[in-house]
């Protein structure tokens, strides 16, 4: 049974670090959560670090940048580690080919291909329409309401052809204030479903563990996994995630997962241990909302 804590506080002693998601736990697409920045200062100010590893499409520097319009500035963490940033570094490889077809916002996800100079010869990478297509490049649906199985005419034709997908966001859903969206995740799954390939790079999946440990590591602070903590509120992709790599995981029960658990300020023990065995995962704590 996961043990319900209060505040962070209660356990981060036993942490040197902590990857801590973003979207649901330190904001909600719109505004920061101003307990939960204070929590990751008071973990910094006694020498905690912080990872923000996000399943975002986006590159580092571009979540950066929305996290400081949003209000949400660098006292709160120390690095961040992104999906976008093993997704891209996997198609400036070749891995879905030289000609890709987009999926995604063209503002918003812009950034993603922008050129990756950490790599040696990258292969040079042009979108195309589907039917010039090579493979498929998903940040995230054309329209975030709308069920994926809009999509399912294109999948069909991509499947025929042999064409890997890749996901720059293994997320299924989010929500946005109160709005709940759809995310590349959700597409992938489809596509897979209907017979596709497709390749993730972010929570549950290891590359972006490994890429949170390189970026814990360039700070030149290198901790045993036994001082890792796993915090998030996403089940399958957090909680999931963390257990895979063997890391102890802090769920945030009062994200995606608040009416499951029925969760206001904390989740009801009866309801929580419930869920969790329909999930058949066992995070080490919960809490209703990262303080």
């Amino acid at each position: 049974m996961s043990r319900i804590i209060t505040q962070f506080d209660e356990i981060s002693a036993q942490y040197d670090a902590a990857f801590v998601d973003l979207w649901g736990c330190m904001h909600n697409g719109i505004a920061p959560f101003t307990a939960a920045m204070d929590a990751m200062k008071t973990f910094r100010a006694k020498g905690g670090i912080v990872v923000l590893v996000t399943n975002s499409p986006r590159p580092q520097f571009s979540v950066k940048t929305q996290l400081d319009d949003m209000g949400m500035f660098d006292d709160c963490y120390d690095t961040i580690a992104t999906s976008g940033d093993s997704a891209r570094s996997a198609m400036f490889q070749g891995v879905v080919g030289n000609k890709v077809y987009f999926m995604g916002h063209e503002e918003r996800d812009a950034d993603f291909f922008k050129p990756l100079n950490i790599l040696d010869n990258p292969v040079e990478i042009t979108r195309v329409p589907l039917s010039e297509a090579e493979g498929i490049v998903c940040c995230g649906p054309f329209d975030t309401q709308a069920a994926p199985e809009v999509n399912r005419t294109d999948f069909l034709y991509a499947r025929e052809k042999g064409m890997k997908l890749l996901c720059a966001n293994p997320d299924i859903i989010v929500d946005r204030g109160e709005t709940r969206e759809w995310c590349a995740g959700a597409l992938a799954a489809l596509y897979t479903e209907m017979g596709g390939e497709s390749l993730y790079f972010g929570k549950p999946h290891p590359p972006i563990y490994d890429l949170a440990r390189r970026r814990l590591a360039a700070l030149n602070k290198v901790s045993s996994d036994a001082r890792i903590i796993c915090i998030g509120d996403g089940i399958r992709t957090d909680v999931l995630g963390g257990l895979q790599e063997d890391l102890d995981t802090l769920f945030i029960s009062g994200g995606l997962a608040a009416a499951e658990t029925k969760t206001v300020e904390q989740p009801d023990a009866d309801t929580l241990s419930a869920y969790l065995e329909t999930e058949m995962l066992s995070p080490t704590y919960t809490i209703g909302h990262l303080r």
